[in-house]
């Protein structure tokens, strides 16, 4: 296991947050200045110098990633370098200090490529997530709450295929995210973006949540969701993802019963508000003529339910590739046939 560590340490990397002073008190309404630590009661934020660079630059937070090429390509998650607003700075195993370039923000997973500006460093193999077994052992690496450098953390795997529920912060929507690992290795805030690795040292998955008020329940992004973005990323230059074009919630008994639907499962199209019927303008979707309260029972022949939803089917399948679905409208069922399109 100190021989596994030792080789991928190398590769893992912090992730520096970092806004301009400026931006910071735009963000924060100055009432609750006085709340903040250090107690400012005046016009403008009190930070101390020391946190504040040459430009006024405050760094505000970190993260991990891990470099999976030696040309410089890091995965990390997506709410770490989820800010546009925002600087990011790679600083690798050995100190080396690197400003970081964002690739693509995967618009489905938690997941992020970045890169940076250096050659011939050490990289971490990735592995099969598709492979993994209840009961074997993984190692979480990362820097825990982001000042605690090189953590590693051993543990099982408790779980797979996990949903969950998560958010990247108060201020953001709930996300559903879905095939997590479940481990028991301590995965902290700070560690977030880092690798979870096997015994063999290949990266099985990327560390991405917790449940807070809960011990020992971590959660990982598999590795194969992320080898598919480096596979767009090479190809296109960016991630590619097929569209369908529509919101929706899974029909269960008790969504049956709390709306009066005929069926107790399929997708149903329903919007989030008044102005959002539940399809995308000029999305497949749209062009099929699907319309809200459609119930879509089936995908390519397949039954839609709680635990198999459009999404999963979506991830694998490709941008151009021909669907039919089976749709109840009203009393009536339709057979509808689309081709996904790019979500942009």
């Amino acid at each position: 296991m100190v021989k596994t560590i030792k080789k991928v340490m190398p590769a893992v990397v912090s992730i520096a947050i970092a806004k301009h002073l400026e931006d910071l008190e735009k963000e924060i309404p100055k009432e609750l200045y006085p709340f903040l630590p250090g107690g400012p009661t005046g016009p403008h934020l009190e930070i101390p110098e020391s946190l504040i660079d040459k430009r006024g630059m405050v760094q505000i937070g970190g993260g991990s990633g891990f470099i999976v090429d030696e040309s410089g390509i890091i995965l990390t998650n997506k709410h770490v370098v989820g800010d546009s607003k925002a600087e990011y700075t790679v600083i690798a195993n050995d100190g080396k200090k690197f400003p970081a370039t964002i690739l693509s923000r995967d618009p489905i997973n938690d997941v992020a490529i970045i890169k940076i500006a250096a050659t011939s460093l050490p990289a971490i193999k990735l592995g099969d997530a598709a492979k993994l077994d209840l009961g074997e052992s993984v190692i979480a690496i990362g820097n825990a709450l982001g000042m605690f450098k090189n953590t590693v953390s051993l543990g099982i795997v408790s779980g797979l295929s996990r949903s969950i529920s998560a958010q990247a912060d108060p201020d953001s929507p709930p996300q559903e995210m879905r095939g997590l690992i479940q481990t028991d290795a301590a995965i902290n805030p700070g560690n977030s973006g880092g690798p979870l690795v096997d015994l063999q040292g290949m990266a099985i998955g990327i560390n991405a949540a917790i449940v807070f008020g809960a011990q020992n329940i971590g959660f990982a992004i598999p590795i194969n969701a992320a080898k598919r973005d480096l596979e767009d990323i090479k190809k296109y230059g960016r991630i590619r993802r097929p569209l369908l074009g529509v919101r929706y919630m899974m029909v269960d008994e008790n969504l049956k019963d709390k709306m009066k639907l005929p069926v107790n499962y399929g997708a149903l199209i329903i919007g989030e508000s008044q102005h959002d019927h539940g399809v995308v303008p000029g999305s497949p979707a749209e062009k099929a003529g699907l319309k809200e309260r459609d119930i879509v029972l089936e995908l390519n022949s397949s039954k839609l339910d709680r635990d198999h939803p459009i999404q999963d089917f979506l991830e694998n399948m490709d941008v151009g590739e021909r669907v039919e679905l089976l749709v109840l409208r009203g009393d009536k069922k339709l057979k509808v046939k689309l081709v996904l399109s790019e979500r942009k």
